[in-house]
């Protein structure tokens, strides 16, 4: 081969090498960018399945328009920095920040909400619960396009089990909004948190002490019985207490039962457990503090609880707040109080 033409046969694989490189570079670039894409598109598709009270539902993960009506939830959004666009805050802790965020719009307690509200914020996710279950349909029906969850989960004496329902009710709230808000470690660490509370509350207890439960409400003093009720009955599955009085027919209002002062201090209870419902619902000028109706009580003064100091009030809030945080405070406190 002449050396001319070997020349010219170099350069003409040199550029057909170039131009190869160069095509497989802008493949490169066309398939990286797709990729990306992709990848972006996977992101904001997003979904997680979830199992709530009425069965599996698809719900968006980190999604960004969110109500919640649950007061379950509130205190677990609020620590995880959820932004909620609207939410009932007459029915809420009166310091919640929820509450004093303007932005976020008061949809009125769950006797009369405006559910219209809802639907003006157009919400990818809607959490029901407990107060405002019975309007699950209806918000579906208003906004069809959103995912809505049902949290709520039975802890009456009908339930056979309230305090195993309890404990699981909490603990699966929590794992659910663990994966839709992306905080699954968060949700791990407070379930742990709990089941440690839950453990040091039953070693704390010496299994003879009689319990004596109330709801003080307008400065009235009303049983809380065994298994009945959202907040003390079911604790009495869960930690074994021996009741200081039993009552047939009990129902689980909110004031408690009407059974008189007079009959609480004669059952003499060893301990006795306080919710003070107007804490959580009045304001701070027409409230009757619950120890005040206690202390001020002539007929519970003799009881052994009462001359003991034998008495452990659940936290101010725990009436509108009755998150898994509330049960881990009112718990730790329960652990540390039942060893006198």
């Amino acid at each position: 081969m002449k050396k001319s033409s070997f020349i010219k046969l170099t350069i003409f694989i040199g550029i057909f090498a170039l131009m190869l490189t160069a095509c497989s570079t802008t493949s490169n670039e066309a398939s990286g960018a797709e990729v990306i894409e992709e990848i972006n598109d996977d992101l904001e598709d997003k979904t997680v399945e979830i199992i709530d009270a009425r069965g599996k539902v698809t719900v968006p993960v980190n999604p960004k328009n969110v109500v919640s009506l649950d007061s379950r939830t509130f205190e677990t959004l609020s620590d995880w920095g959820i932004k909620l666009l609207a939410a009932p805050k007459p029915i809420m802790p009166a310091d919640s920040p929820y509450v004093s965020d303007h932005s976020v719009l008061d949809i009125g307690n769950h006797r009369e909400p405006n559910l219209e509200i809802i639907a003006a914020v157009e919400p990818e996710l809607v959490i029901v619960g407990q107060r405002f279950a019975n309007f699950y349909d209806d918000i579906k029906a208003i906004v069809p396009n959103a995912a809505v969850i049902d949290l709520d989960f039975d802890v009456s004496e009908a339930a056979d089990t309230p305090g195993e329902n309890l404990k699981n009710g909490l603990k699966d709230a929590t794992i659910t909004l663990g994966k839709i808000f992306d905080k699954n470690e968060e949700a791990e660490r407070l379930i742990a948190d709990f089941d440690q509370a839950i453990e040091e509350a039953k070693s704390a207890y010496n299994g003879r002490d009689t319990i004596m439960s109330l709801v003080v409400s307008g400065g009235n003093i009303g049983f809380s019985a065994p298994l009945s009720g959202r907040v003390w009955g079911p604790m009495y599955e869960i930690f074994g207490w021996v009741p200081a009085l039993e009552v047939e027919n009990t129902s689980s209002d909110h004031q408690g039962d009407d059974i008189s002062v007079e009959a609480i201090a004669q059952s003499n209870p060893d301990w006795i457990l306080v919710l003070d419902r107007d804490a959580a619902t009045s304001s701070t000028s027409d409230a009757v503090p619950a120890q005040d109706v206690i202390d001020n009580s002539p007929a519970l003064q003799n009881t052994n609880a009462v001359s003991q100091a034998k008495i452990i009030y659940a936290p101010d809030d725990t009436y509108t707040n009755e998150s898994i945080q509330t049960y881990l405070e009112l718990f730790d406190k329960i652990a540390k109080t039942l060893v006198k």
